[in-house]
């Protein structure tokens, strides 16, 4: 693989965020499958800061959904710290 610039590797990955918004709800995991390349703390800080804009600009669910994404994949990665959930 050749060595990609910065640029072009953030608009890879705002291409996946792209197909994410619009497939179908469930197949999430089939689109990142596709491009397992591009999953990596890049991909996990590209989508907060979409997610983030998104919330700037009043869209919630898109928001939520990129948050809610970024966390499971940043979990899958080791990024995350797994948090127990004491009541």
């Amino acid at each position: 693989m050749t060595e990609q610039t910065q640029e072009q590797r953030q608009n890879l990955y705002f291409d996946l965020i792209d197909k994410l918004l619009k497939c179908p709800n469930g197949q999430e995991p089939e689109v990142l499958q596709q491009e397992p390349e591009l999953i990596d703390a890049g991909l996990v800080q590209t989508m907060m800061q979409v997610g983030t804009m998104f919330a700037h600009e009043g869209n919630q669910d898109g928001a939520e959904f990129l948050f809610f994404v970024a966390r499971e994949l940043a979990k899958e990665l080791g990024l995350y710290p797994e948090v127990s959930n004491k009541e």
